[in-house]
Protein backbone atom coordinates (compact mmCIF):
# COMPACT_ATOMS: atom_id res chain seq x y z
CA UNK A 1 0.00 0.00 0.00
CA UNK A 2 1.20 3.47 -0.76
CA UNK A 3 1.46 6.17 1.89
CA UNK A 4 -0.35 9.08 0.25
CA UNK A 5 -3.87 7.57 0.44
CA UNK A 6 -3.71 7.80 4.23
CA UNK A 7 -3.08 11.56 4.16
CA UNK A 8 -5.54 12.03 1.30
CA UNK A 9 -8.27 10.35 3.34
CA UNK A 10 -7.50 12.44 6.43
CA UNK A 11 -7.53 15.64 4.37
CA UNK A 12 -10.81 14.56 2.74
CA UNK A 13 -12.36 14.23 6.19
CA UNK A 14 -11.11 17.69 7.11
CA UNK A 15 -12.58 19.07 3.87
CA UNK A 16 -15.96 17.57 4.73
CA UNK A 17 -15.81 19.11 8.21
CA UNK A 18 -15.00 22.52 6.73
CA UNK A 19 -17.87 22.06 4.26
CA UNK A 20 -20.31 21.20 7.04
CA UNK A 21 -19.16 24.21 9.05
CA UNK A 22 -19.74 26.48 6.05
CA UNK A 23 -23.21 25.00 5.50
CA UNK A 24 -24.10 25.43 9.18
CA UNK A 25 -22.90 29.03 9.12
CA UNK A 26 -25.04 29.67 6.05
CA UNK A 27 -28.05 28.13 7.76
CA UNK A 28 -27.61 30.02 11.03
CA UNK A 29 -27.15 33.36 9.25
CA UNK A 30 -29.77 32.75 6.58
CA UNK A 31 -27.29 33.31 3.76
CA UNK A 32 -28.09 31.14 0.75
CA UNK A 33 -25.53 32.56 -1.69
CA UNK A 34 -22.42 34.65 -1.26
CA UNK A 35 -21.40 35.98 2.14
CA UNK A 36 -24.27 38.37 2.83
CA UNK A 37 -21.80 41.01 4.07
CA UNK A 38 -21.32 38.91 7.20
CA UNK A 39 -17.72 38.53 8.42
CA UNK A 40 -18.37 35.09 9.95
CA UNK A 41 -19.81 33.81 6.67
CA UNK A 42 -16.93 35.25 4.68
CA UNK A 43 -14.43 33.69 7.08
CA UNK A 44 -16.04 30.24 6.85
CA UNK A 45 -16.16 30.50 3.06
CA UNK A 46 -12.51 31.52 2.78
CA UNK A 47 -11.24 28.75 5.08
CA UNK A 48 -13.13 26.24 2.96
CA UNK A 49 -12.08 27.80 -0.36
CA UNK A 50 -8.43 28.16 0.63
CA UNK A 51 -8.34 24.44 1.39
CA UNK A 52 -9.92 23.69 -2.00
CA UNK A 53 -7.42 25.96 -3.76
CA UNK A 54 -4.19 24.53 -2.33
CA UNK A 55 -4.73 20.94 -1.22
CA UNK A 56 -5.38 19.32 -4.64
CA UNK A 57 -2.12 20.70 -6.09
CA UNK A 58 -0.15 19.70 -3.00
CA UNK A 59 -1.57 16.16 -3.08
CA UNK A 60 -0.80 15.81 -6.77
CA UNK A 61 2.79 16.89 -6.19
CA UNK A 62 3.18 14.49 -3.25
CA UNK A 63 1.78 11.73 -5.48
CA UNK A 64 4.59 12.32 -7.99
CA UNK A 65 7.17 12.40 -5.20
CA UNK A 66 5.88 9.06 -3.96
CA UNK A 67 5.82 7.60 -7.49
CA UNK A 68 9.47 8.56 -8.10
CA UNK A 69 10.92 8.14 -4.64
CA UNK A 70 12.41 5.33 -2.63
CA UNK A 71 12.24 7.25 0.67
CA UNK A 72 8.87 6.77 2.42
CA UNK A 73 9.92 9.16 5.20
CA UNK A 74 9.77 12.08 2.74
CA UNK A 75 6.21 11.21 1.70
CA UNK A 76 5.22 10.95 5.38
CA UNK A 77 6.92 14.27 6.12
CA UNK A 78 5.16 16.01 3.24
CA UNK A 79 1.76 14.45 4.02
CA UNK A 80 1.97 15.19 7.73
CA UNK A 81 3.16 18.74 7.07
CA UNK A 82 0.27 19.37 4.70
CA UNK A 83 -2.24 17.97 7.18
CA UNK A 84 -0.79 20.00 10.07
CA UNK A 85 -0.64 23.09 7.89
CA UNK A 86 -4.26 22.84 6.89
CA UNK A 87 -5.35 22.24 10.48
CA UNK A 88 -3.35 25.27 11.65
CA UNK A 89 -4.74 27.46 8.88
CA UNK A 90 -8.34 26.45 9.58
CA UNK A 91 -7.88 26.93 13.33
CA UNK A 92 -6.19 30.31 12.98
CA UNK A 93 -8.71 31.72 10.53
CA UNK A 94 -11.64 30.42 12.56
CA UNK A 95 -10.78 32.40 15.70
CA UNK A 96 -12.35 35.74 16.47
CA UNK A 97 -10.19 37.71 16.61
CA UNK A 98 -8.15 35.84 14.03
CA UNK A 99 -4.99 34.13 15.26
CA UNK A 100 -2.45 35.12 12.61
CA UNK A 101 0.26 32.90 14.09
CA UNK A 102 -1.67 29.74 13.21
CA UNK A 103 -2.80 31.12 9.86
CA UNK A 104 0.75 32.04 8.84
CA UNK A 105 2.12 28.73 10.12
CA UNK A 106 -0.53 26.87 8.16
CA UNK A 107 0.21 28.66 4.92
CA UNK A 108 3.95 28.34 5.51
CA UNK A 109 3.63 24.58 5.87
CA UNK A 110 1.39 24.38 2.81
CA UNK A 111 3.77 26.45 0.68
CA UNK A 112 6.70 24.44 2.03
CA UNK A 113 5.08 21.18 0.95
CA UNK A 114 4.40 22.56 -2.53
CA UNK A 115 7.91 23.96 -2.93
CA UNK A 116 9.75 20.92 -1.57
CA UNK A 117 7.63 18.56 -3.65
CA UNK A 118 8.10 20.59 -6.84
CA UNK A 119 11.85 20.89 -6.26
CA UNK A 120 12.17 17.16 -5.57
CA UNK A 121 10.25 16.29 -8.74
CA UNK A 122 12.38 18.61 -10.86
CA UNK A 123 15.66 17.42 -9.35
CA UNK A 124 14.85 13.74 -9.78
CA UNK A 125 13.67 14.35 -13.34
CA UNK A 126 16.62 16.48 -14.42
CA UNK A 127 19.47 14.92 -12.46
CA UNK A 128 19.92 11.20 -13.05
Amino acid sequence: MTILPIYTALLALLFVLLSIRTIRTRHSLGVALGHGDDPAMLRAMRVHANFAEYVPLALLLIYFVEANNQTPWLVHLLGASLLCGRLCHAFGMSRTPENFRYRVTGMGLTFGVILVSAAHILLTALLP
